[in-house]
């Protein structure tokens, strides 16, 4: 059976626990070819950013094209893009190749609290990348941009996930968490709703698991499961992850390690 394939767009984190890094390790251990195409280089680790260094538009421009005309990704996540540009050389690109199984991770403010996108860039993204997407999955900040309110509740979330979907005409995964609903995950999708309920686990190394997140939906996407089931089994993937107390936090993303979720995921 030919292996099913994902790319991600994204920053490359040296210290190896987040963007590029940490989504080739996710995609790798939910059982797809992962591929990358880099918009920025960082220097950073777990405790900030201290440096990026953006990929040209045109050298962006080719990474996508050698992609895509050699081995087309069954999915594709993006991550940081930090500027205008780049974003609409990938919409242009993710056009013209008719690219599928989009997921978009808006990645706005790094764990630490670094800055990670240009604030010109916030409507761009809007107008160019949400427009295209299969699932957006920002976190409750993220959200609070998108939507443009603030979000302090559960109904907050059901109000502000039903706003960034009708407005962009995408899925959105409102992910919980920032002291919001303890864990759980909201799902709005073609005017329905499901929550996907979590426990807040106490392991302080989650730098990262919004990219792992994101990559392992994707790579479900690929393997043909519906978006639903994509979302429950890449919960179960990171949940399983922090659970078992997997050092997230200096370069060691959930998917490095040997634990039984892997052959579970890998099919």
């Amino acid at each position: 059976m030919q292996m099913k394939t994902a790319l991600t767009i994204a920053g490359s984190d040296c210290s190896g626990g987040a963007g590029i890094q940490a989504d080739i390790k996710t995609m790798t251990m939910n059982g797809v070819y992962a591929m990358s195409v880099i918009t920025a280089l960082t220097a950073q680790n777990t405790t900030g950013v201290r440096a990026i260094e953006e990929s040209s538009p045109d050298f962006l421009a080719q990474q996508l094209d050698a992609v895509f005309e050699d081995i087309f990704p069954d999915a594709v996540k993006i991550g940081m893009v930090s500027s205008r540009k780049l974003i609409r050389v990938i919409s242009e690109k993710l056009k013209t190749h008719a690219a599928k199984n989009i997921v978009v991770d808006p990645v706005m403010v790094a764990s630490s609290g670094s800055a990670l996108m240009k604030s010109e860039a916030v409507k761009v993204l809007t107008e160019e990348l949400l427009s295209i997407a299969s699932l957006v999955t920002p976190n409750i900040p993220e959200a609070e941009v998108l939507a443009g309110m603030g979000i302090e509740n559960r109904e907050d979330m059901l109000t502000a996930a039903k706003m960034i979907g009708d407005n962009y005409s995408c899925a959105v995964l409102l992910k919980g968490g920032h002291s919001v609903n303890d864990a759980n995950d909201l799902l709005y999708a073609k005017g329905t709703y499901r929550w996907f309920t979590g426990k807040r686990i106490d392991n302080p190394n989650t730098h990262g698991t919004g990219c792992t997140l994101s990559s392992a939906i994707a790579a479900n996407l690929a393997k043909g499961f519906a978006l639903d089931e994509s979302v429950q089994r890449a919960k179960d993937y990171i949940s399983g992850a922090l659970a078992a107390q997997l050092d997230l936090g200096h370069g060691s993303g959930p998917m490095m390690h040997n634990f039984d979720l892997n052959s579970r995921f890998a099919k």
